[in-house]
């Protein structure tokens, strides 16, 4: 027989049992959902931005009533944003968006097409110290797949060897110096800080070539990724970046995380250029 103590400890037990069971069920619902607002990979940006999956991650195929509806993307469109990003203004992404849904047909992204590459911000060791390396990547077709190269390096510990000394007059090799069989190259080689002044003036410092060098001379070692992002230049008139957040709440995982307008070829080639690290 249970006396009037028991009854209302074990009531007490059930009662707490049950709340922290529902307690549990709203805590899996609030993590479920935001699983779903989550794109988790980059590929998962991808299928969102395109209209290519539900909720749940589950792939929508061409012969699906869902597949690459209006609809569909509108509603993946306005989760795709980094919302702590001021720079980028409702009138931008809202201008953005209506490109993208009035025009379908061009504003899929394409993972194995062209526009579109990798930046990786890399550690090398070099003599002991760590140096920060930038790789560019993009997808190169090979045989019947495809694989990721790179294309494009900077390292600022290469930057000072690039420098042009515009400010010291005569260091140049005399028109004539063919006729001396060039024999003034002693002198312009001499001097190693004013070398770059013999060089064409289109001359672009290859700053991968150094990076190769130096990995096969054994004078840098990887050692890890820092971050990465990706640039694309795929929806006509506009470019866009992504970016990959781990932070609480719905808006984390890969977001569009900067976001221009290109007025014309020329806006594509200066912004490309200060990418790339070629104007900086």
């Amino acid at each position: 027989m249970f006396n009037k103590k028991s009854l209302l400890l074990t009531g007490y037990f059930i009662f707490h049992l049950t709340f922290l069971s529902q307690a549990q069920i709203v805590s899996d619902k609030i993590d479920e959902t935001k699983l779903y607002a989550e794109s988790k990979q980059v590929n998962q940006f991808f299928r969102r931005f395109n209209g290519e999956e539900d909720e749940k991650g589950n792939r929508y195929y061409p012969t699906d009533k869902q597949y690459r509806t209006v609809k569909l993307r509108k509603k993946y469109l306005s989760i795709l944003f980094d919302g702590s990003n001021g720079g980028m203004s409702d009138a931008v992404k809202n201008e953005f968006v209506k490109t993208v849904l009035d025009k379908p047909e061009t504003s899929i992204l394409e993972f194995h097409g062209k526009n579109w590459f990798s930046e990786v911000q890399t550690f090398f060791t070099s003599n002991g110290k760590d140096q920060p390396i930038t790789l560019f990547m993009e997808l190169e077709k090979d045989h019947l797949g495809s694989k990721w190269v790179i294309y494009k390096a900077h390292a600022d510990m290469y930057k000072p060897y690039f420098l042009r000394d515009t400010t010291k007059v005569g260091r140049f090799l005399h028109p004539m110096s063919h006729e001396l069989d060039f024999m003034n190259l002693r002198k312009a080689f001499s001097n190693t800080d004013s070398i770059s002044q013999f060089t064409v003036k289109r001359f672009m410092p290859d700053h991968l070539s150094l990076l190769l060098y130096d990995l096969k001379k054994g004078n840098l070692v990887f050692k890890s990724v820092d971050q990465m992002k990706f640039h694309f230049f795929q929806i006509d008139g506009w470019y866009f970046e992504i970016s990959e957040f781990n932070r609480p709440g719905y808006n984390t995982g890969w977001l569009i995380s900067n976001l221009v307008k290109l007025k014309d070829k020329s806006d594509k080639e200066v912004l490309l250029k200060y990418l790339l690290y070629e104007t900086r």
